[in-house]
């Protein structure tokens, strides 16, 4: 399946079209799946991660569709894992150059705070890979899980990345008459459909993507400030991952640092 950034006019043809949109130009990179069985050393969905052999695994105890009362435990899956060199920006905390995101994958109704709704329940890490001296090699597998063709057990894909300027829902936009010429600018340029605003698949920074809300801010549930788009997980063939009403799976962070959490959103 074509991700809308693969069919986007380039960030100057955008800004010549639309030259309103400059303030609000940010920078994302967009990581590129192809099925292929990745490296520990390599970005990737569903690959192996470069998880320390003495530092315990992610497991899920919370209640889920599998069990009522979360029990037993269950190990979360691999989703992704990015490597500092294929997506820097400002996004990384100082001194780390590994992400990775697991998920439990099941779905749970409701979840405690930082969780969404309807979601998988989701764990983060910032590693420096120079810290991991022995690597878990056989991590454990989920006591229960949804069926496989749910959605959230990836398929293995490496992982390239495509550096580009992203762009906001017209709605966040504050001029009217901005708002109105990027929708018909949009609409001309995505044969209908909207490639300008609407930058998905694995991605680090830029905007959120809305399908089925106008948007609003997500707030931080440490001070209250808004947070910022961090990383997002959409539905996508090539992946296997399946995430809402063929969604996108969304992490947040306070402007104030890692130490205020993360918010987890799904839309």
């Amino acid at each position: 399946m074509d991700q809308p950034h693969t069919t986007r006019p380039c960030a100057e043809d955008i800004l010549a079209a639309e030259p309103g949109l400059a303030p609000y130009a940010l920078p994302a990179v967009v990581l590129a799946p192809a099925p292929e069985e990745p490296a520990v050393h390599q970005s990737s969905v569903g690959g192996p991660l470069l998880w320390p052999a003495d530092e315990a695994w992610p497991c899920c105890d919370l209640p889920d569709e599998k069990s009522d009362s979360g029990t037993p435990a269950t190990a979360m899956v691999a989703v992704a894992q990015v490597y500092r060199r294929d997506a820097p920006g400002d996004w990384w905390p100082e001194g780390k150059d590994v992400f990775q995101l697991l998920w439990c994958p099941n779905v749970h109704w409701d979840p405690p705070a930082p969780h969404a709704d309807v979601s998988p329940v989701a764990e983060i890490r910032w590693r420096d890979s120079a810290d991991v001296k022995r690597i878990l090699t056989s991590p454990p597998l989920p006591v229960r899980q949804e069926d496989p063709d749910y959605g959230y057990t990836p398929v293995p894909c490496t992982l390239t990345p495509v550096p580009l300027i992203d762009f906001p829902h017209p709605q966040t936009l504050l001029d009217g008459e901005l708002i109105k010429s990027v929708q018909e600018y949009a609409k001309a340029t995505g044969d209908g459909s909207d490639v300008i605003t609407r930058v998905a698949g694995i991605k680090f920074g830029g905007w959120p993507t809305w399908h089925l809300t106008d948007p609003y801010d997500i707030l931080c549930l440490t001070c209250g400030a808004p947070c910022h788009l961090l990383f997002t997980v959409a539905s996508d063939h090539t992946t296997g991952i399946t995430v809402g009403r063929w969604g996108d799976f969304r992490i947040f962070a306070c402007p104030a640092g890692e130490g205020h959490g993360y918010v987890f959103d799904q839309h």
